[in-house]
């Protein structure tokens, strides 16, 4: 389990600094991939770059945590992370965006990471 834990743990890490740099660098593909589009090139602008900062900022804290201080900071650390995706998933269904998005994508990543918890507090 223990292997399972750090292995879930790592790559949900991982795919947050994926999309903190997908948001920095790709910030229209990454918005429309979020489940609500907007102009990278308009107003929405900063609020994409600070959604790129966001991400990737989790990432790095929850690898260091895993790496420095143990399995039990960084699971109360995804415990927390998780109201993310939950919020984002209204945040999707507030603005009009596809409930499979919502659902499929942001529901789904909570749970991911709410098992991810829940594992590390078994190591």
């Amino acid at each position: 389990m223990t292997v399972a834990a750090y292995t879930l743990a790592i790559v949900l890490n991982l795919f947050c600094l994926f999309l903190g740099y997908r948001f920095l660098f790709q910030p229209g593909p990454a918005a429309a991939g979020y489940g609500a589009p907007a102009d990278p090139g308009g107003d929405a602008a900063a609020y994409l770059t600070i959604k790129g900062v966001r991400d990737g900022t989790f990432g790095v804290v929850g690898l260091v945590l895993l790496a420095f201080a143990g399995a039990r900071p960084e699971a109360w650390f995804m415990l927390c992370v998780a109201l993310i995706p939950l919020a984002d998933t209204l945040i999707v269904l507030r603005h009009g965006g596809a409930k499979a998005v919502a659902f499929g994508i942001h529901f789904a990543t909570a749970v991911v990471v709410l098992i991810s918890a829940g594992l590390l507090f078994a190591v």
